[in-house]
């Protein structure tokens, strides 16, 4: 072990933190994660959010925290999705620093120490593993699709918030306890990482990436995404961050789009009203008069929930701020 890995371990020590494994099925990776991350950082608080498994995980990871006599426990959480699970353990866990990690061995433990970094120094209130700049997700994706998903979310964020994130769906991601503590959970599945970096962005706290290596599932362990699921999830994600983060954008597009169809469908009933002085097709005039009304129900709901939207953020500023000055009150 070298000097550097040597002081950022003594560092780290001074710290509670507390590290959460949502899993699901992971009886052949549960053992080697957690003698992983046991050898990094001994002195951390080790948990695991059974999320409703159904083969040996919560067996074997019961023996590995007796034989490394682990600080922690295991949480059994029945509600399926790995949302719910991290729910759960926002609520109940307590420490300084908080580590999220996928239980299926493809995150480097070793990696640990640099994305605690930022946070312990107060440069970043969550440092997020960043899989995708060396290249090592896109080797080892063996879903095209997935990928394809991925990068459609990712840009859609970029643009709508102008950053320059890679990774938005990472599962490995360290954060403050008042960002953990001010962050509503209210996905119920693989969505949580999408919902946490939006809610980075939007609440303008501070989100670093940090370059990780990403390794292949060991031999046997399968993934539990899939494809079907996945892609209807990507799509109702994009509907969703329009819908929630930009309804102004959302709803007016929504409206210019029934504008332009309503004014299309206007045409024939307006050409004919010139030749002959009567509405000569009225379904079609009642239809391009419903889509003009439509169009104008979507612009006011549009400016409506904008107005709300903000008036959301100035409460989260408020609550931020006394969140903040009753945390220091009582460290002081």
């Amino acid at each position: 072990m070298n000097t550097s890995q040597s002081s950022k371990k003594s560092q780290t020590k001074e710290i509670d933190i507390a590290i959460i494994f949502p899993a699901f099925n992971e009886e052949l990776t549960i053992e080697g994660t957690l003698r992983e991350f046991h050898q990094e950082l001994p002195d951390a608080q080790f948990w695991l959010i059974d999320n409703n498994s159904s083969d040996s995980t919560r067996a074997f990871a019961t023996q590995v925290f007796k034989d490394l006599d682990l600080k922690g426990g295991i949480i059994s959480e029945r509600r399926q999705g790995k949302g719910i699970a991290m729910r759960t353990a926002f609520l109940e866990i307590e420490a300084d620093i908080y580590v999220m990690v996928d239980a299926d061995q493809t995150y480097p433990a070793e990696a640990v120490h640099a994305l605690i970094q930022p946070v312990s120094d107060g440069e970043a209130d969550i440092v997020v593993g960043d899989r995708h700049s060396n290249g090592d997700y896109k080797k080892l994706n063996i879903r095209p699709l997935h990928f394809f998903g991925n990068n459609l979310v990712k840009r859609l964020v970029n643009i709508l918030y102008r950053s320059k994130l890679q990774d938005i769906m990472s599962g490995y991601r360290v954060m403050t306890k008042r960002f953990v503590k001010t962050c509503p959970i209210l996905s119920n599945g693989f969505e949580i990482e999408t919902e946490i970096t939006l809610h980075a962005l939007d609440k303008r706290l501070r989100l670093k990436e940090v370059s990780i290596r990403y390794r292949a599932r060991p031999l046997g362990s399968d993934s539990k995404l899939n494809t079907i699921q996945d892609g209807a999830r990507v799509i109702r994600t994009i509907f969703n961050i329009f819908r929630h983060y930009r309804p102004i954008v959302f709803f007016f597009s929504t409206g210019l789009a029934l504008v332009i169809l309503g004014l299309l469908s206007s045409i024939p009933v307006f050409s004919g009203y010139i030749q002959t002085g009567s509405v000569l097709n009225l379904p079609l005039a009642i239809l391009a008069t419903g889509l003009e009304i439509s169009a104008l129900i979507s612009f006011t709901a549009g400016i409506i929930l904008d107005s709300t939207i903000r008036h959301e953020n100035l409460r989260f500023e408020r609550n931020l701020l006394q969140w903040t000055s009753n945390s220091k009150t009582l460290k002081e």
